[in-house]
């Protein structure tokens, strides 16, 4: 019987603190996220600097808190995976440089893992049978991309926003109708009161065989539509202006994925992000899934915020490859997906 391999998994990379232990890259011990978005929300936004602070203040306390969790120690664990981009610098620091001296200490090995890698490995978490090839559409505050996965640790971007991710569009239209941060679980609520078909808001067309996404349009759309209902003095359905901005963008995600799963004759696509538990999102995907005979797979929603596990299952496969990262490595944080 071959070893169950345990990573001690660190996440940083923007608000959330998050220690994991998991075990061969599809049990989870534990998963301990310490949010700052209470933090934040007072100022509208993710601020860097108060960001890196809370990490230093809350790191040690987070991963003692997972291994407690897990029932296990320091010397159960067969290796230390890390976010090392991309994200806030400040943020990716804390997490990379604690996890150095873990593993300095303890003489396990360090594995530094792709953040957007990390999102796509929550489905390894939630589906235990899910293995390549598959398409994975990622969709979060920071990225947005069509992924073939072509086996574990091996990715072909197929498509990928050209200006805003979908999740800052999200955020910014929140802010537009006052909705405030963070904007994309509000949006989708106040959306259920409104008429998707009430206002009719662009799509981007790149007049091209292009899989390519761009929200600046349609988010430029809605602040133009929002001044110019205030210079007529007209009243402002906020209901309707959420659930018209989100059927724009969400089926502009659907079509190209659905698009890509064609292309790649795959009949899986996967989700992932913190847009992922985006109710419509889920709901659209799944009939034009239903329709193309395409099956339709999500994580559990405290696997699409930023957190650890995810990033210990992608620790795990690389850990298998014999991937071991250098002290010397460092937070890259416009790190590509599939670079190292």
């Amino acid at each position: 019987m071959e070893k169950d391999i345990k990573i001690l998994a660190i996440e940083s990379s923007c608000d959330e603190t998050s220690a994991a232990v998991v075990i061969n890259g599809r049990k989870v011990l534990s998963n301990v996220i310490s949010s700052q978005i209470a933090i934040h929300t007072k100022f509208g936004g993710v601020v860097p600097e108060v960001a890196s602070r809370k990490h230093i203040e809350a790191i040690a306390t987070v991963v003692n808190e997972a291994l407690i969790e897990a029932k296990l120690t320091f010397n159960d664990i067969d290796a230390i995976g890390v976010t090392y981009g991309p994200g806030l610098v400040g943020a990716l620091l804390v997490g990379v440089q604690y996890a150095k001296g873990l593993s300095y200490a303890l003489g396990k090995p360090l594995i530094r893992v792709n953040h957007i890698e990390g999102h796509i490995s929550a489905n390894f978490i939630q589906h235990k049978d899910l293995k390549p090839p598959f398409l994975c559409l990622v969709v979060s505050g920071g990225h947005t991309f069509i992924v073939y996965v072509k086996d574990y640790g091996e990715f072909e971007v197929m498509g990928q926003t050209r200006d805003d991710a979908a999740g800052e569009a999200y955020d910014k239209v929140a802010r537009a109708i006052g909705l405030g941060y963070p904007g994309g679980p509000k949006i989708d609520k106040l959306a259920k009161e409104g008429n998707e078909n009430a206002i009719k808001f662009p799509r981007a067309n790149f007049h091209e065989e292009s899989l390519d996404f761009s929200f600046s349009g349609v988010k430029s759309a809605v602040l133009n539509y929002l001044n110019k209902m205030e210079m007529k003095n007209e009243e402002i359905n906020k209901a309707d202006v959420a659930a018209s901005f989100q059927k724009a963008v969400v089926d502009f995600l659907v079509s190209n994925a659905i698009k890509a799963c064609k292309i790649k004759k795959v009949d899986k696509i996967a989700v992932a992000g913190g847009v992922a538990s985006n109710s419509f999102l889920r709901k659209t995907l799944q009939e034009e899934g239903s329709i193309n005979n395409i099956a339709v797979l999500f994580p559990e929603p405290i696997l699409c915020t930023d957190n650890a596990a995810m990033i210990g299952s992608a620790a795990y496969f690389e850990y298998l490859k014999g991937t071991e990262a250098p002290l010397d490595f460092n937070a890259i944080p416009n790190l590509k997906l599939g670079e190292r």
